[in-house]
């Protein structure tokens, strides 16, 4: 029993000091929770959020991109389709065109239009697809053309010799000299030129440089040569396309579709601008590279209705 009692009083300092400590560590605690602190060994990170991320910006291309009929939206039928797409390094260009279409029509028939150019794009001349990128009622609404991706540099079958590198962009309509140019299809046309040439940052009202793939246009093959950014059919091939009343809006195309690129540069950078609220002048741009041709041929002119000849590759 002595020896029992004698173990005892040698443990008694133990539990005083085990005792002191946790009397200790309580205290500890107490204040820790007082001052708002986490108590040791606990993660902090969790209490210490970081603020939330403020949603960027969007970019040019983004805040300047239409809205766009898809093929599936408007019926394109895939059994028409023969023809794969086609790729160019970049879009260096649009060319302007005019389908030809009387002007009377509905555009609740727009889809049905494009359709029969469709049809007989792939079909009656061969080429297997649509030779626009982009065709553009009278009532500004816009209709992905060639397949491939509205947002790549898809090489159509709309210029012959400068399809590469550059974007159709045909109005359905006939549009020669006196015929007056609906406003909804002149806005359209531009925000079309200012979002496709802005996602390789080309300046609609600037110069470009292409190169000939096909001597039958206006520019022997393998030839480098010096165009707008904005051109009309015309200027590449021997035609009427797209008609004087759309050529004489050229100049108007380029400094609006370059100021809708300033505005959206503006909204980029976060300060609340919107693209196509206000009127102005871009900046000139210096000519890119040229943009060099892929394998591909082309074919001679072809007629998509009296008077009016756009030419393809196939």
């Amino acid at each position: 029993m002595r020896v029992a009692r004698g173990s005892d009083r040698r443990r008694r300092p133990l539990v005083r000091a085990a005792t002191g400590v946790a009397a200790t560590a309580a205290a500890t605690l107490l204040v820790l929770a007082l001052v708002g602190a986490p108590p040791f060994g606990a993660d902090g990170g969790a209490r210490r959020r970081p603020p939330s991320a403020q949603a960027s910006p969007p970019s040019p291309a983004d805040a300047l991109k239409p809205p766009i009929v898809t093929r599936e939206q408007w019926g394109a039928d895939p059994h028409l389709l023969d023809q794969k797409p086609h790729y160019a390094d970049s879009v260096h260009a649009v060319v302007i065109h005019h389908t030809d279409n009387p002007n009377g029509y509905d555009c609740a028939d727009s889809p049905h239009l494009v359709r029969e150019i469709y049809e007989a794009h792939a079909v009656a001349k061969g080429w297997g697809d649509i030779g626009y990128n982009f065709l553009v009622d009278k009532c500004g609404t816009i209709f992905e053309g060639r397949l491939g991706g509205v947002d790549r540099a898809v090489i159509g079958a709309h210029t012959v010799g400068l399809n590469t590198g550059t974007t159709g962009i045909a109005a359905i309509g006939t549009y020669t000299a006196g015929v007056p140019v609906p406003r909804p299809l002149r806005e359209s046309v531009e925000k079309l030129i200012a979002w496709k040439l802005g996602l390789t940052q080309i300046d609609p009202a600037a110069r470009t440089q292409l190169v000939s793939t096909n001597s039958n246009s206006r520019f022997p093959k393998d030839t480098a040569v010096n165009v707008p950014t904005v051109l009309g059919h015309i200027e590449a091939y021997e035609t009427d396309c797209p008609g004087e009343a759309l050529m004489r809006l050229l100049p108007t195309f380029r400094k609006d579709a370059a100021h809708l690129q300033s505005e959206a540069r503006v909204l980029a950078q976060g300060d609340g601008a919107r693209p196509g609220h206000q009127k102005g002048r871009g900046q000139q741009s210096p000519p890119s590279a040229p943009a060099r041709p892929e394998s591909t041929e082309d074919a001679t002119d072809h007629r998509i209705g009296p008077g009016t000849r756009n030419d393809s590759p196939v």
